[in-house]
């Protein structure tokens, strides 16, 4: 979440609550909703290291709010971040390790194992077209997470079919 808050405080200064719902509207319903909570406590980690400043606004009425501004190392620090490349090959999967284990263990059958993890894929593919049928057609970036959430479901569909035909 840092790196993001970052990122959305390169526009100008924004609280906490602004900066949620910018969030939420960037990246549609498909993407988690971010807790303000711990948006509140991500900032103020930020604002301790240096990354941003924070000054207290004064509201007529209403308690005062805290708006955040990049500083010169949060702004390098976003621009580090867009550089950055991600290699996240996916060898330490929770239910690969789960299948090799199965027959070790003699306590399940890796074949219901795979069975009742393609209905799981299965049925959050469902849920992200329902999802991308009811989100809003010119929010492009949420579009394309739902796109791309979907074509690593179907590649992880195919790889369990291998990994069925291998087993069986």
């Amino acid at each position: 979440m840092r790196l993001p808050l970052l990122a959305l405080l390169t526009r100008g200064p924004a609280h906490g609550y602004e900066l949620k719902l910018d969030l939420e509207k960037l990246l549609g319903a498909a993407y988690p909703q971010p807790n303000v909570g711990q948006i509140y406590v991500t900032l103020g980690r930020l604002e301790k290291s240096g990354l941003i400043d924070g000054e207290d606004v004064e509201q007529s009425g209403r308690p005062n709010k805290r708006t955040y501004r990049l500083t010169a190392a949060g702004r390098e620090a976003v621009l580090a971040w867009f550089e950055e490349t991600h290699d996240e090959p996916r060898v330490r999967d929770e239910f690969f390790m789960k299948l090799a284990l199965a027959p070790e263990s003699g306590l399940a059958d890796p074949v219901a194992l795979i069975n009742r993890q393609r209905r799981q894929y299965l049925n959050t593919m469902r849920e992200l077209s329902r999802l991308a049928a009811a989100e809003d057609r010119d929010n492009r970036i949420s579009q394309l997470l739902i796109e791309g959430a979907m074509l690593h479901l179907q590649a992880d569909l195919d790889w369990l079919e291998r990994c069925q035909e291998e087993l069986e």
